[in-house]
């Protein structure tokens, strides 16, 4: 079965917390026409702060991906893997894994916040959106609404 992946991450300094910079963060899109990948890799979008969130795309291989994927027959099982496991906030009681049958999608979001080792530089902050669709999809399939949301954003003041 067809497996389309697509990662989505968004970095940020507290420059962009506020004002013009967050306003600019936020109108960013969470989703992308899905781009043609060979089997087995994933579409990944970055877009940061120093680049205006301007998306840069390239590809990656699946098992680069902060997903465990695995195909359970009729089912896709999808898990995000929390990565990695010293940003902000605590996740000590995660969603269960998503089972997807064909035709089926997930958006999975989770976010976090980094500070330097001796906190002299400042905090950093990383927005991760994973689309997974199992079966063929449509290229605009992650610019409607999923199938399956998981939002595992939280607090990371």
């Amino acid at each position: 079965m067809e497996i389309t992946v697509q990662w989505i991450r968004t970095s940020w300094t507290k420059h962009s917390r506020g004002g013009d910079a967050a306003a600019r963060r936020n109108s960013a899109p969470t989703g992308f026409p899905v781009s043609p990948v060979p089997s087995a890799f994933a579409q990944v979008i970055q877009m940061s702060e120093r680049d205006g969130f301007e998306p840069q795309e390239s590809e990656r291989d699946l098992r680069q991906v902060g997903l465990s994927l695995r195909d359970e027959g009729d089912r896709l099982r999808v898990l995000a893997r929390v990565e990695p496991l010293f940003g902000l906030p605590p996740r000590p009681r995660r969603p269960p894994a998503v089972r997807l049958g064909s035709g089926q999608w997930v958006r999975w979001q989770l976010n976090y916040r980094f500070s330097s080792a001796a906190g002299i530089r400042d905090w950093a902050y990383w927005l991760d959106t994973f689309y997974v669709a199992y079966g063929p999809v449509d290229p605009n399939v992650f610019l409607s609404e999923p199938t399956v949301l998981v939002d595992e954003c939280g607090p990371v003041r």
